[in-house]
């Protein structure tokens, strides 16, 4: 059975129409007009026990507005979905003991206070018995190497090191299945990396299902096996990564900073963007020369200093499945 169910999934939410004038504004107190936004528009999926998913799409593509339904926050307009059997929004207090969200940009932990107490306080939140409490907080204290943040007021630690707080704060009481929105926003490309390595072990020891949103292809690429891609709230793509990677995600851009001046090497596939002194960009058609054996060449050819390699915009992957199937991103569908 798929640990989450989603048939026709449709969110509208009715918006005020402001009118012209002063006697327009009187009248929209008494007898307000309204019109009706489509946030979600019927949308189908269903996630395996297991899965790491990737949920991704521009601001405003309806990612939010689905987890929220997801999680019970809110009631669809139509449509049906379940989550662990259960339907979120009719029996949100059972399945909060069974799911947990991470939300990159609002804590969960008390911001005053160190992440201790606030996991003795989701302890009792979800009922949980000191001794299975503190054996797991055991577990999740030495895998995700905060022991030293324990003590420390939420206020002082860095985004990264309160990311790694509040994933553990999430799976304390053994979650099946996790909604992470944006967890690696914000953060620096080494704490990015532990977040996806958290992900990554949790899915494989623990079995626990994840739904990940991210403006970060990176994230996407690294962490997920699946993708499903939505704009103006409908479903555009829904494929492995593999597939997304071979249709999609055909380019890399590798920048390098140089410890002397050099000349790149003349490669096929390989496109220099931009040569400077110290510096060069360069753009690198992976169908054509695998990146492995560009970075190989670089390293055995020029002084490299620093090489970072970047993934083409989320929007710009978005605008190709949209070529790709003769629609419109601003038009969404």
């Amino acid at each position: 059975m798929a640990v989450v169910d989603v048939e026709n999934l449709r969110k509208v939410y009715p918006v005020k129409r402001k009118q012209p004038g002063f006697l327009g504004s009187l009248r929209s107190l008494w007898q307000p007009t309204y019109n009706q936004i489509t946030a979600v528009d019927a949308i189908s999926f269903r996630i395996e026990r297991g899965e790491v998913v990737g949920f991704v799409g521009p601001n405003g593509a309806g990612k939010s507005t689905t987890i929220k339904m997801l999680t019970g926050i809110l009631f669809p307009t139509s449509g049906s979905a379940r989550v662990l059997g259960l339907a979120p929004w009719l029996e949100r207090q059972r399945l909060a003991f069974r799911i947990a969200s991470v939300f990159g940009q609002r804590s969960q932990l008390w911001y005053h206070l160190p992440p201790s107490d606030s996991f003795a306080l989701l302890a009792r939140i979800y009922e949980l018995d000191d001794r299975p409490f503190r054996e797991r907080l055991g577990q999740l204290v030495e895998r995700f190497g905060i022991a030293p943040y324990l003590d420390v007021p939420v206020r002082r630690l860095s985004l990264g090191e309160r990311m790694r707080c509040e994933i553990a704060a999430a799976l304390l009481h053994r979650p099946e299945v996790v909604f992470l929105d944006e967890p690696t926003i914000g953060l620096d490309v080494v704490a990015k990396q532990e977040i996806r390595g958290m992900v990554k072990a949790l899915n494989a020891d623990e079995e626990v299902t994840f739904l990940l949103t991210s403006h970060d292809a990176g994230d996407i690429e690294q962490v997920c096996r699946r993708v499903i891609v939505i704009n103006h709230g409908a479903i555009v793509f829904d494929d492995s990564v593999t597939d997304l990677k071979r249709s999609f995600l055909r380019h890399k851009v590798i920048d390098l900073k140089l410890g002397r001046e050099g000349e790149p090497p003349r490669l096929p596939g390989v496109t220099v963007r931009v040569a400077e002194a110290f510096r060069l960009r360069l753009e690198v058609d992976v169908d054509v020369q695998p990146i492995e054996k560009v970075i190989a060449e670089l390293v055995s050819t020029l002084a490299v200093a620093d090489l970072t390699i970047e993934e083409p915009p989320l929007e710009e992957i978005i605008a190709a499945i949209y070529a790709a199937t003769g629609r419109s991103v601003a038009a969404g569908r």
